[in-house]
Parts: C-alpha cells; sequence; structure tokens
C-alpha cells in the first residue's frame, strides 16, 4: 500500500456477504473541505483485515461509508493490549518472582484498564509463548485485578483467535489490537476476525493507526464508534473524580459503545490536551464540584471570580467561555447556587408559595447566617429565626473545601463559643424526624427515592450529650453522622413512622429543577414529627443516586442527558432562526 501525505486520510468500508470485501478510499483536506483523490488498494493488496486510517489532530475528518451505511456490527467491541504496551521494567533490574516491584504497568496502562473494565467493551491482555513465565504470572494477575480476560497469541495466530472466540463468543464488532510498533508480529494477525490493529508510537506505515499515549485510545474507541454510525450518537464527555466515577462506571452508566438511546461516553482526561478530546465531544457533563481548590465568598456569597478549580478545569472552563456554542448538560454558572448553603436556604424559603390546601408544609429548614459565634446578641437572634435548641451548624461552603461537611449540633448558646465549624455558617433547624431519611433523585424528568436510617430526635441526642461531658457533637457529614448506639432497631429495615406525601415532593422536584435549572440532582427530605411538614435539609449537584436499582436509574440518567440536548440543540436553532 503506498503512503498516505500527511494531508491525506485513509477510510475503509467493510461489506460482510460470502466474506469480507474491503474498500479503501483516500481522501485530501483542502482548507476545511475533504476530496476523494483515489482507490488506495482493494482487499487482495491488504494485508490487514479491516479499517485503519490516520489521526491528523490538526484536520477534520469526515467517515466515508460503502453506501452511505456503516452496520453497528462495525463497532469497537472489544480491545486487546499487547503486552509490550503493560508493563515496563523498573531500575531496579530483572525480577525474580511474579510479585516484585521490578515490573511495573506502563504509564497509562492503569488508567486505560480502568477506563475499560466498565466501558461495555470486552478487554484482555495478550502475550506470546516466549514470554518469561513470571512475567505471565503477572499479566495474569493484572488481568483478574482489572476484571479482564490474559489471551496467548500463538505463532499460529487462529490459535490465538479461537482462544478469544471460547472465552468472549461473537462479541458483535470489532476488536481493537493496541501494540507497540517494536513487536515483530504485530502485521501477522489473518482471519475472519475484524481486528483493528494500533500502534501506539508513531512510524510511517500508513495502514496503521498512530497514537501517542494509551490516554488516547478511550478518544479513539469514541471517534470510531461515532463514525461507524454515521454520526448518529451523542458523544458525551465527562469529567468528575475517579471515586465517583469508578460509581457510575461499574454500574455501566459510562460506555464507549452507544446506549439504547444512541449516547457514547468518553472520559476527558488533563494527561493529554484537552481541545482534541473536546473537538470530539458533543456535550459536556460534569462535576465540577470535584474540581475545586478553594472558595472565597465575595459580598457574602459564592461567585464564579472566587472559585479557584484544578488546571485541567480551568482549561475546561476557558473552553467553554471561548466557545459559546459549546454544549454543557448543566453551565458552570448554574451549580453556584448549590455551593452555598444560605443561597440554597434562601431559594427554598420561596417553596413555601407553592403550598396547596389539604396539603402538608414543603419547607426549607428554619436557618441563621452567623459570621461571629462569640456575638452576643447570637441568642435572641436564634428566636427570631425560630430556631430553638438543639440546631445543627455547617459551614456556608457547601463544598470544595476541606472543611465544608465539618459539622455540629450544639444543644445550648454557650456550645457556640469555640465551635470548630468554619464561619461564616449556616445555623439551621434540628428537625425531629424518627430516625428517617428520605434522599431523592432528580434525573431530567424522572424522580426516584430512597429510604435511609438517619440521626436520632433530639431527645435521644441529648443524651449523647449529657455522655461527652456537655460538649458539641462534632461530626464529618460525608464520614458519618451522630446515630443513636443504644437503642438502633434490630434488623435491617427502617422503621417509618412517617407519611411521605410523595407527589408534593415531587411537584417541589419540579419546580427545583426550573428554579435551579439543573437536570441532575439530589435532595434530602426529613418529615417533622408532630407537624408532618416536609422539610429539606439538604441539596447536592449530580449525586451518584446508588440506592436505586441500576436497572432503572440508569437508562434515565441516559434519557436526562438526551431529552437535556436536544432540548439545548432545539433552543439554538430557534434562537438562530429568529436572529
Amino acid at each position: 500500500m503506498e503512503g498516505i501525505a500527511a494531508d491525506e486520510c485513509l477510510f475503509a468500508s467493510v461489506e460482510k456477504g460470502e466474506g469480507i470485501e474491503i474498500i479503501f478510499e483516500v481522501w485530501r483536506c483542502t482548507g476545511r473541505n475533504w476530496h476523494k483523490q483515489s482507490r488506495a488498494c482493494d482487499s487482495s493488496e491488504s494485508g490487514l483485515p479491516f479499517f485503519l486510517f490516520r489521526c491528523e489532530s490538526q484536520h477534520r475528518t469526515r467517515t466515508r461509508t460503502n453506501r452511505g451505511k456503516r452496520k453497528m456490527s462495525n463497532l469497537v467491541k472489544g480491545v486487546i493490549l499487547d503486552e509490550s504496551e503493560m508493563l515496563s521494567a523498573s531500575e531496579h533490574g530483572t525480577p525474580t518472582n511474579a510479585n516484585d516491584s521490578s515490573f511495573q504497568l506502563r504509564p497509562g496502562a492503569s488508567y486505560l484498564l480502568r477506563k475499560l473494565r466498565h466501558s461495555n467493551i470486552r478487554s484482555g491482555i495478550s502475550y506470546g509463548p516466549g514470554l518469561s513465565p513470571d512475567k505471565v504470572n503477572v499479566l495474569k494477575r493484572i488481568a483478574v485485578e482489572y476484571s479482564c480476560e490474559c489471551f496467548l497469541l500463538h505463532a499460529s495466530v487462529d490459535g490465538g483467535v479461537n482462544e478469544i472466540t471460547r472465552a468472549w463468543g461473537d462479541v458483535g464488532g470489532i476488536i481493537m489490537y493496541v501494540v507497540q510498533n517494536s513487536k515483530d508480529s504485530m502485521c501477522k494477525i489473518s482471519s475472519n476476525w475484524l481486528i483493528t490493529v494500533v500502534v501506539v508510537t508513531a512510524g510511517q506505515n500508513s495502514s496503521m493507526l498512530y497514537i501517542n499515549k494509551l490516554e488516547e485510545l478511550p478518544l479513539t474507541i469514541c471517534c470510531f464508534n461515532k463514525k461507524a454510525t454515521c454520526n448518529n450518537v451523542v458523544v458525551v464527555g465527562y469529567v468528575m473524580k475517579p471515586s465517583r466515577e469508578e460509581d457510575f462506571a461499574k454500574r455501566g452508566a459510562f460506555p464507549l459503545y452507544p446506549t439504547p438511546n444512541g449516547l457514547i461516553f468518553l472520559p476527558l482526561t488533563f494527561e493529554i490536551p484537552l481541545s482534541s478530546q473536546l473537538q470530539n465531544v458533543d456535550v459536556v457533563l460534569h462535576k465540577a464540584t470535584d474540581e475545586i481548590i478553594s472558595i472565597e465568598l465575595s459580598n457574602s456569597s459564592v461567585s464564579s471570580n472566587r472559585i479557584t478549580y484544578t488546571k485541567g478545569m480551568q482549561e475546561l472552563q476557558r473552553f467553554m467561555e471561548d466557545h459559546s456554542d459549546f454544549l454543557a448538560i448543566d453551565p458552570l454558572s448554574n451549580i453556584y447556587p448549590v455551593l452555598d448553603r444560605l443561597k440554597i436556604q434562601l431559594i427554598l424559603l420561596r417553596l413555601q408559595e407553592q403550598k396547596a390546601k389539604g396539603r402538608h408544609a414543603i419547607r426549607g429548614a428554619h436557618f441563621l447566617k452567623v459570621i461571629d459565634f462569640k456575638d452576643p446578641g447570637l441568642p435572641q437572634r436564634l428566636s427570631d429565626a425560630q430556631l430553638s435548641l438543639p440546631c445543627i451548624v455547617k459551614p456556608q461552603v457547601a463544598c470544595g473545601t476541606a472543611d465544608s461537611h465539618s459539622m455540629a449540633i450544639v444543644f445550648g448558646t454557650e456550645d457556640f463559643k469555640d465551635l470548630n465549624v468554619p464561619i461564616p455558617a449556616v445555623v439551621q433547624e434540628y428537625v425531629n424526624h424518627s430516625s428517617t431519611l428520605f434522599k431523592f433523585y432528580v434525573l431530567g424528568e424522572n424522580i426516584f427515592h430512597a429510604v435511609k436510617k438517619s440521626t436520632p430526635n433530639s431527645g435521644i441526642l441529648m443524651k449523647s450529650y449529657e455522655r461527652n461531658g456537655l460538649r458539641p457533637i462534632l461530626f464529618d457529614s460525608l464520614k458519618s453522622l451522630p446515630i443513636d448506639t443504644e437503642n438502633q432497631n434490630s434488623g435491617d429495615s427502617i422503621s417509618c413512622k412517617v407519611d411521605l406525601d410523595l407527589e408534593l415532593i415531587k411537584d417541589a422536584a419540579k419546580w427545583l429543577a426550573k428554579t435551579l435549572d439543573l437536570t441532575i440532582f439530589g435532595f434530602d427530605v426529613v418529615i417533622q414529627e408532630g407537624t408532618g411538614d416536609h422539610v429539606i435539609v439538604d441539596l447536592n449537584y449530580l449525586p451518584s443516586f446508588k440506592e436505586i436499582d441500576k436497572d432503572i436509574a440508569i437508562p434515565a440518567f441516559w434519557d436526562a442527558i438526551k431529552l437535556k440536548f436536544e432540548a439545548i440543540k432545539m433552543q439554538q436553532a430557534t434562537i438562530a432562526s429568529s436572529s
């Protein structure tokens, strides 16, 4: 096959009949337009069984398909990582056993294995017959750790392919084979499988796809799968901290293979240029609160110019500011109220306007902002705010700082002196609620809830206060809540003595979604003993909703994203047509 110039791209389409027919075409870029140059080769000229094209980040690529169609079977559904891309020997020399730390994962290998594990794409590690037993043992241990397969590819490649077939069956798509270009056998794969050989270091072979780092492979798969569907999918780039991503991903929320409603999820990484990733993204889903370094209150509230994000998140923020038509499921500005407990409390005050005759009240907790715990007028201010002790004290900054979840329950005005809670703070009504918390999750048009064990009533907490030497109860709300250790119910069920008005909460959820202009958020509700008031005590953006069955929650999550994307596109089209 002849070489392809830097301003050219090689495309292929596949037809399945009696065998496999491969059609290669060369397209040249002139400015922003692509023009067909010539047929590069036919299937008899190519030593490769499927589609390979050159990635040039400075050029825009366009997929050319036979008869304008790509079958879903032409999507990437499996990835095999050659051992040459997995391990490297450390400076300590040659290891003597499989547990020797001299065998180390190459940079990017761990990242890639984590992304593939829950991507709805089969993954495996391959090695040749000449590899040392110690190294094979290390590879097998890695395969177990990352929930993938480990395959021996024999000199007779068909034997290795048969082994893969036995383990995976028909994957229903293409398998990518990731290998270094120094590997002697990298081009010897030959079978009826549609296998793409990917070379991870730059080279001159025009029949290979080149990427510079393993971290680029999810983007490569994403682009490949989008083109295979004739761009009939929406690519959702997402960014959040690894632990949260793991919570979502292990329930199948972030597949690199199209969802039933046409979404592909691309993990954005700050290890490669962000702009090259965002050029291939249709919309961004972010948990920006995971990327906050610090927050300074401006005029006693949170504002954008007082939030310091990580370097990577700052780059994403600049990109969105410079590209006004770039889409986000929820713009950064929409989450600012969620960062400020005082703002949320003020918004919840307006819920009282939604009260209907004959129904329970739906409201936020009574509250008071405090900037000095030693203020001699504090007792009177608490009384004016309809706050009686005990109260719960929370930092005004709701997230993004190390101590934003450091809270306290105080039982007397003396407890405020030297209280170890950051100020400014929000003193919030403590509601007796039969130790029952209702966690509500809003996923677009769908609303779900779960019931959880919560903190006990104030009378029981008072006993803990007395046992604690009449000192306030301090806790981190992310780690643990103060509970009644002496009077816990036996068994796993929660004794619920409250009457939940589900329709009331759903109406409030819709009002909050409209008021905050958020697509995916959660809030906590307790029901006050005696009055039956439904009190919202907390609200947060993009929760993991892990208490909801994944078979119900994840499709609703996908629907929420797709519907919001379509709504934004429609809004943009309406504005464009009227201008």
